[in-house]
């Protein structure tokens, strides 16, 4: 039960009374009359029990963007339901005009939609509705709040897609498509051509040249249907937040650059793989052909969550092994900091480096760089020494790591997705896949 301003209003109108008869006589007789008015009113108002309320599977969206929700409620009884309606959704949801007037004749139907704008990736589940019927006079209402599942699928916003059509231009350059052919050890022969100045001496076909009684060099075109395995941590270090022009989480930075690499090594013909981990698999895609490989990566990264948990290389290793048999491009999407060389992640990169091509990519923090560039007071001093100081740590990191045949990609959350891509051009283009 819950009552309106309506019941407020009549009060008040009884102080009116009582000044003009000052007694307690008229205070108990409009008290009791007030009191008559608002039960009368509660009886006479529809039990909420009536309406019958559902939902329609509410569509994905992608964060940034706006989707519409509807109720449709049904008035099974035989009185007019007027009321509130209220549709309630977790706040990461951003529901909009989530509160409705409620006028339903009986027997009929009526849709009320809620406009969501999320402001975080992943599931966002609805709440409760409570709904609010009326009684005759407007003095009081009777109120009923139930669960009606809903459930909106936030996915990646997938920025990064901007830097998609220049990698896909130098892809076609690597390809052979464009007037550029490459050469370099271990990609596929493409074809004979004639010696200019300035080929490499390496690349002349001798036999050929006997042949033809002529100069000839070999041309090469990139391998294609290489293998890809893309890992993403999802330990507590993807749990940082990064402080910026757009603050983010690192692991949202590391999903943008997971899905730019595996657009464009889809588009180069190469099969791509995809783990989530920490102490265990979080999510997986494997098998993917090529029109389906986008679509499922979405779906298989939006609902991941960092998770406060130390991370088993380990069993990151196992589940490389088992995924990629022969020789594969292996991207760790991590953190790159000293801790690698107490949590195991050093030794499991060198086993995994020994037989695969491994890069390493890392989200730098954007307040580093700023911090150390404090120079205001002494306080400001020490602090962009400590800034400094975790710097060049994590570059002491980096070379380690490159001394042990790693291939390293840092930068900021906007410049990580586009470094990768161009690291895995240049792996290509190298023919080191």
């Amino acid at each position: 039960m819950t009552v309106s301003g309506r019941s407020a209003l009549l009060v008040l109108v009884g102080l009116v009374l009582v000044v003009a008869w000052p007694g307690w006589a008229a205070f108990w007789v409009w008290l009791a009359v007030s009191g008559a008015l608002i039960g009368a009113d509660l009886l006479l108002a529809p039990s909420p029990r009536t309406l019958s309320i559902s939902r329609p599977p509410v569509p994905a969206v992608r964060l940034g963007e706006e989707r519409t929700t509807e109720l449709l409620v049904h008035n099974t009884g035989g009185k007019r339901v007027r009321g509130l309606l209220r549709d309630a959704w977790v706040p990461s949801a951003g529901a909009r005009s989530s509160r409705h007037r409620l006028d339903v004749p009986a027997g009929e139907r009526r849709r009320f939609p809620v406009v969501l704008v999320p402001t975080r990736r992943g599931d966002r589940l609805a709440d409760r509705v409570t709904v609010r019927c009326e009684g005759p006079l407007g003095l009081a209402a009777r109120q009923r709040s139930a669960p009606v599942p809903g459930r909106l699928r936030v996915l990646p916003p997938f920025t990064s897609r901007r830097h998609l059509p220049s990698r896909l231009a130098r892809l076609r350059e690597l390809d052979g498509r464009s007037a550029v052919q490459h050469r370099g050890q271990g990609t596929e022969f493409d074809s004979l051509r004639d010696y200019v100045d300035g080929d490499d001496v390496r690349s002349i076909d001798w036999r050929a040249s006997a042949r033809r009684q002529a100069v000839v060099v070999r041309t090469w075109r990139p391998e294609r249907d290489r293998r890809v395995l893309l890992v993403v941590d999802t330990s507590r270090t993807s749990a940082a937040r990064l402080e910026g022009p757009t603050p983010t989480v690192r692991l949202d930075a590391q999903i943008e650059a997971a899905l730019l690499t595996a657009a464009l090594a889809a588009r180069a013909g190469d099969r791509v793989d995809l783990i989530a981990h920490d102490r265990r698999v979080r999510a997986r895609v494997r098998g993917s052909t090529r029109s389906d490989l986008l679509p499922t990566l979405v779906e298989a990264l939006a609902p991941l969550e960092p998770s406060l948990v130390e991370a088993d290389w380990d069993a990151v290793a196992t589940e490389v092994r088992t995924t990629a048999r022969q020789r594969s491009l292996v991207v760790l999407l991590t953190a790159l900091d000293s801790s690698i060389l107490d949590s195991g992640l050093l030794a499991v990169l060198e086993q995994l480096a020994a037989r695969h091509t491994v890069v390493l990519a890392a989200v730098d923090d954007p307040a580093l760089a700023e911090l150390a560039r404090g120079r205001s007071d002494a306080e400001a001093v020490y602090t962009a020494a400590a800034a400094e100081a975790a710097t060049a740590e994590r570059d002491r990191t980096a070379r380690l790591l490159s001394r042990l045949g790693v291939e390293v990609v840092h930068a900021g959350p906007e410049g990580l997705a586009p470094a990768l891509a161009d690291r895995y051009l240049a792996l290509k283009a190298a023919g080191r896949l």
